[in-house]
C-alpha cells in the first residue's frame, strides 16, 4: 500500500478499530417521540465497552453523555430525543477514538394514542395469578433454556397458565362486572423453583416465555380495552430474582444492597416515619433482603434509579396500561419512590397507581398517598394505596362475637381513620388477595359471611379488588400456604371436571356464589352513588351494620346482618338518610320492598337497596 493510500485508508476509517467490541444488550430497546421524559439513559452491556464513546446520526436524536461504572462491560449512554425527531430505526455506534468498535440497532417510534384513564372508584379490579388462571397455550408450559418446567401436581410449581388463557377469558371477566384486570407479574422469572408467582424477576424488559411474549402482552392489553377492561401491571421496584442476568456481572459495587450479600430485612415498616427510630433499624428495613433468592436493589444508585423509572414508563407506553400495582412499596428507598411516582404521574396525569403497604396502621399507609403532608418531609405521589387496615378490620368483624366492643364495631370505628388519608375514596378495598388466605377459608366455608364481606367491598368507599376463583368458591387452606390458596381456576385446563367459565360441573353453591358476584358487580358498574356518593354510616346495633351512599342522583342503603336468623330493622333511626323514599329495589333480587316502620333483614346476608 502506498503512503497516500494508507493516509486515505486512515481518513476513511477502513482499518479495524483497536478495540473491537460486541454489544449484547441495549435497554430500553426503543423510545418515543413526544414524551415528556425525552432524555433517556440507555444501559449497554457488552464485553469491555466501558472505555468507548457513543454516537448516533439520526434527525432529532443525539448523544448527550456517557457514563461508565465499576464493571468494564457496561456503558450508560444518555440520548436526547427532540419533539420533531424522525421516527424510525437507527444505529448506536460505539467509538474507539475515531474508529467504530461496535454498532447496535435502536429505534425511536411515534406514540400510540394516549393510554386509557387510570382506575378510580368507578372501577372494580379482578386480580389474577396468571399461572393458575387458564392455560391457553399448552405448548409454552415448559420452555427449553428456562430452569423450571411445568408440574401441575406440585402446588408450588408452574402449572401452565399464561397470557393466552387470560385473553381467552376476557369476556368472562367483563361479564362479572369487572373493569380492570390486575395479573401478578408476568415478566421473566428464570429461577430454579417456585417461580410461578412472578415476584423474582430475572429480566425487566421481557415477558416470561412460559406466559407468552411482549407482543402477547400488548395484545392482552389491547383486547382487554375492547372488552371495557384496563390492564394493571404489577411492578416490583424493591428486588429482583437471584438469577437475574445482572447478578453475573453487576454494573457497580453498590447496585445491590448489603454489598450483594444476603441480609434479611427486619420488616419494621414503622421505622420510615418513627421520629425515634435508630438509623440502623431504618436501614435494616429498606436495605434488607426479603429472602436469599430476591436480591435487594439499591435505588439510591443513580443509574439504577433511572433504569427503574424508565422501565416503568416503557411498559406503560408500550402496552397501553391503565394502572400499576407496586409491590412491597415501603421497602424501597423513600426518596426514590417519590421521584419514581412523580415521573409516572408527570408523564401520564390521568394514570393511577396503587402501592402495597401491608400495615394495620392507617397512619403508616396514609404516609404514601399523594397529597399527604408528612412530618418526615417525604412528598408522596401515589394516587392510591391498598387499604390493609380496613381489610384486616373487615376480616376480624366477620368472626368476632357480637358484643358492645366487638362484632361490626371495630370495622365501623376503623373507618373513622379516613381523616388521615388525603383521598380515602381512591384506596383499594379487598377482602382477600394472593398473599392472604381466601375469605371463604377465613369464615370456615360460611357462604353468608362470605357474601357479607364481598358486599362490603363492593359498596363501601374506595375501589374494590376481587381475587379470581372466589366467585366459584375456591377455598384453599385456612392457614397461609401460597401454592394452595393460588389454586387452579376450574375450567382453565383441558379436561377439568368443572368450569367457572362455562358453568359446567359447578355445584349449587358455586352457581349461587357466581350469580351473586355477577349481579353485585354488574350493578356496581353503573351505581353512581357507590362511585362517588357521600357515605353516612350508623353505629352497629344488634349484629347489624347500616350505611348509605348518596350522590344526589342515586341513594343506596346497605344493611349487613350477621345474625343467624332474620332480623327486624326499625327504620326511624335512619330517617335522615332515607328521606322521602317509600320504596326500594333489592339490588340482588330485583324485589320491590316498602320502606315502612321496619325492614326484615335476611339471615346472615347483605341487603343492598336502591331507594326511590
Amino acid at each position: 500500500m502506498t503512503r497516500s493510500a494508507l493516509l486515505l485508508c486512515l481518513l476513511l476509517s477502513c482499518l479495524p478499530p483497536l478495540h473491537a467490541a460486541t454489544v449484547e444488550r441495549v435497554e430500553p430497546e426503543n423510545w418515543w417521540v413526544g414524551m415528556r421524559h425525552r432524555q433517556v439513559e440507555l444501559m449497554l452491556h457488552g464485553q469491555d465497552i466501558a472505555a468507548l464513546q457513543a454516537r448516533i446520526a439520526h434527525p432529532g436524536v443525539r448523544v448527550t453523555g456517557v457514563q461508565a461504572l465499576d464493571s468494564p462491560n457496561y456503558l450508560f449512554v444518555t440520548v436526547e430525543i427532540d419533539d420533531d425527531a424522525t421516527p424510525g430505526a437507527l444505529e448506536i455506534e460505539l467509538l474507539d477514538g475515531d474508529a467504530v468498535a461496535a454498532r447496535h440497532p435502536w429505534r425511536v417510534d411515534a406514540r400510540e394514542p394516549a393510554p386509557p384513564r387510570g382506575f378510580d372508584a368507578r372501577d372494580a379490579i379482578y386480580l389474577v395469578t396468571p399461572d393458575r388462571f387458564a392455560n391457553g397455550d399448552p405448548g409454552n408450559d415448559s420452555v427449553a433454556g428456562l430452569r423450571e418446567a411445568a408440574d401441575r401436581a406440585n402446588p408450588d410449581g408452574r402449572h401452565g397458565g399464561d397470557l393466552a388463557g387470560m385473553r381467552a377469558q376476557l369476556g368472562y371477566i367483563a361479564s362479572l362486572g369487572f373493569t380492570r384486570l390486575w395479573p401478578t407479574p408476568v415478566l421473566e422469572n428464570d429461577q430454579p423453583g417456585y417461580s410461578y408467582h412472578g415476584y423474582a424477576i430475572t429480566d425487566l424488559y421481557r415477558v416470561d416465555p412460559r406466559m407468552g411474549s411482549n407482543d402477547d402482552y400488548r395484545a392482552l392489553s389491547r383486547e382487554a380495552r375492547a372488552h371495557g377492561i384496563g390492564l394493571v401491571m404489577d411492578v416490583v421496584l424493591n428486588h429482583i430474582g437471584s438469577e437475574h442476568w445482572w447478578m453475573r456481572d453487576l454494573p457497580s459495587r453498590d447496585w445491590i444492597n448489603n454489598a450483594g450479600r444476603f441480609s434479611p430485612t427486619n420488616h419494621r415498616r414503622t421505622t420510615i416515619q418513627d421520629p425515634y427510630a435508630a438509623p440502623g433499624d431504618r436501614i435494616g428495613f429498606t436495605d434488607g433482603w426479603f429472602v436469599e433468592t430476591m436480591p435487594d436493589l439499591n435505588q439510591r444508585q443513580p443509574q439504577l434509579a433511572r433504569y427503574l423509572i424508565q422501565n416503568t414508563l416503557w411498559w406503560i407506553e408500550s402496552a397501553g396500561l391503565a394502572g400499576i400495582r407496586e409491590d412491597t412499596f415501603g421497602y424501597a428507598d423513600a426518596g426514590f419512590l417519590s421521584a419514581w411516582a412523580k415521573a409516572v404521574m408527570d408523564e401520564y396525569p390521568d394514570f393511577a397507581m396503587v402501592g402495597e403497604e401491608w400495615s394495620p396502621n392507617p397512619a403508616i399507609v396514609a404516609h404514601w398517598q399523594r397529597g399527604k403532608a408528612n412530618a418526615s418531609g417525604h412528598v408522596p405521589h401515589m394516587t392510591s394505596m391498598m387499604d390493609f387496615p380496613l381489610h384486616i378490620a373487615l376480616r376480624d368483624a366477620l368472626l368476632r362475637p357480637d358484643t358492645w366492643e366487638s362484632g361490626w364495631t371495630p370495622l365501623y370505628e376503623a373507618l373513622a381513620n379516613d381523616f388521615l388519608y388525603p383521598d380515602p375514596q381512591a384506596l383499594v378495598m379487598f377482602a382477600e388477595n394472593h398473599d392472604t388466605t381466601r375469605l371463604l377459608a377465613h369464615v370456615d366455608g360460611d357462604l353468608g359471611l362470605w357474601k357479607l364481606g364481598m358486599a362490603y367491598i363492593a359498596t363501601m368507599r374506595g375501589i374494590p379488588q376481587f381475587y379470581y376463583g372466589s366467585e366459584v368458591l375456591l377455598r384453599g387452606p385456612s392457614e397461609r400456604r401460597d401454592g394452595e390458596l393460588r389454586a387452579d381456576m376450574p375450567g382453565g385446563w383441558a379436561g377439568d371436571a368443572a368450569s367457572a367459565f362455562t358453568g359446567a360441573g359447578l355445584d349449587a353453591r358455586q352457581r349461587e356464589a357466581q350469580a351473586f358476584v355477577r349481579r353485585l358487580f354488574n350493578w356496581r358498574r353503573e351505581a353512581t352513588a357507590v362511585h362517588g356518593g357521600r357515605l353516612v354510616h350508623y353505629v352497629p346495633e344488634g349484629g347489624v351494620y347500616v350505611y348509605f351512599r348518596d350522590d344526589g342522583a342515586q341513594r343506596v342503603m346497605v344493611a349487613l346482618n350477621r345474625n343467624d336468623s332474620a332480623t327486624p330493622l326499625p327504620l326511624a333511626r335512619f330517617a335522615d338518610s332515607i328521606g322521602h323514599a317509600r320504596e326500594a329495589t333489592d339490588v340482588l333480587t330485583g324485589a320491590r320492598l316498602p320502606l315502612g316502620e321496619s325492614l326484615l333483614l335476611p339471615a346472615r346476608a347483605p341487603l343492598v337497596l336502591e331507594l326511590d
